[in-house]
């Protein structure tokens, strides 16, 4: 059985990757303004008003401690994450991988 606690930590390994591709690529934060913008048509829900904002507003590096943060903030915030398709599938297959081994 997955607890919140295994679901947030396995969300967080994803969300590290994604700042490491943001730092090394900065512009890969298109994929998410774009995603937004086809979210937000659809169903411009509050996380995802939120998230828009936070893209506009927040420097890089600001972003990318909030990607990283450990604290309940961030981890609300990741389960709305603009940030589909960013990671490479088998980066992204890797990570989910390895969570998937540590119930067994």
């Amino acid at each position: 059985m997955r607890s919140h606690e295994w679901i947030d930590e396995r969300s967080l390994a994803l969300h590290e990757a994604v700042a490491a591709r943001l730092e090394a690529d900065p512009q890969l934060l298109e994929v998410a303004r774009a995603n937004l913008k086809r979210w937000l048509a659809a169903n411009p829900a509050a996380p995802l008003r939120e998230w828009q904002r936070l893209l506009d507003t927040l420097s890089l590096p600001q972003l990318l401690r909030l990607l990283r943060a450990r604290d309940e903030e961030s981890a609300r915030l990741r389960q709305s994450s603009p940030f589909a398709g960013l990671l490479p599938p088998a980066e992204r297959q890797a990570i989910l991988h390895r969570y998937e081994s540590s119930l067994a």
